[in-house]
């Protein structure tokens, strides 16, 4: 493991106490209206990591996270935790990772070298997407679904950093979103899943 890689992992329990305990870093955004999306989620396609065209249609009736990953991020710690709650909760979620390298080249690897080092090092089982944009006007479309207005109905921010989550419900309306500081083990996020 390289220095820096150790250095990330060892201070990621630390910068999330902080965030826990002071608040700074933390978003939870919610429709609180409950506004039904204009443009249906489970219209989108994603490629995923294998090169295999997904449609979201088989989402239909679950409750899906969406979350924007890479590996050399400070924040990379929580694939371990993404892997968990697959585990412990699949039966109620489906997490989908969407690779990307929008911020300062924190994913430099191709789809074939960021699954094996998912699986390799977070024993990661959960359904990953080929590696895109995320935010800009090269974004993928799911991300523009998940963050333009006219596609979701309310929600317009893009992702501020990576492991930012989205969480759409079971009739397929964007639900909530969580800044990277938002464990995916919270107990609130959890709260979300589960009921």
């Amino acid at each position: 493991m390289s220095i820096l890689k150790k250095l990330i992992k060892s201070t990621y329990g630390l910068r999330m106490a902080f965030s826990k305990n002071t608040g700074m870093g933390i978003s939870i955004d919610s429709n609180i209206k409950g506004t039904k999306a204009p443009v249906e989620f489970y219209e989108l396609t994603a490629k995923a990591n294998n090169g295999e065209m997904i449609s979201f249609e088989k989402f239909r009736n679950k409750k899906v996270l969406l979350v924007n990953l890479a590996s050399q991020c400070g924040y990379t710690p929580q694939y371990t935790e993404l892997e968990k709650l697959n585990q412990l909760y699949k039966d109620k979620i489906t997490i989908l990772g969407f690779p990307s390298d929008d911020f300062g080249g924190q994913e430099p690897g191709n789809d074939d070298e960021i699954a094996a080092f998912c699986r390799t090092n977070f024993g990661v089982t959960f359904q990953l997407f080929h590696k895109d944009h995320v935010k800009g006007n090269t974004r993928q479309p799911v991300y523009q679904w998940l963050s333009e207005i006219e596609k979701n109905g309310w929600n317009q921010r893009e992702p501020t950093w990576n492991f930012c989550k989205y969480l759409v419900d079971e009739k397929g309306d964007l639900d909530k979103t969580f800044s990277s500081s938002v464990s995916p083990l919270n107990k609130d996020l959890i709260k979300d899943l589960i009921t």
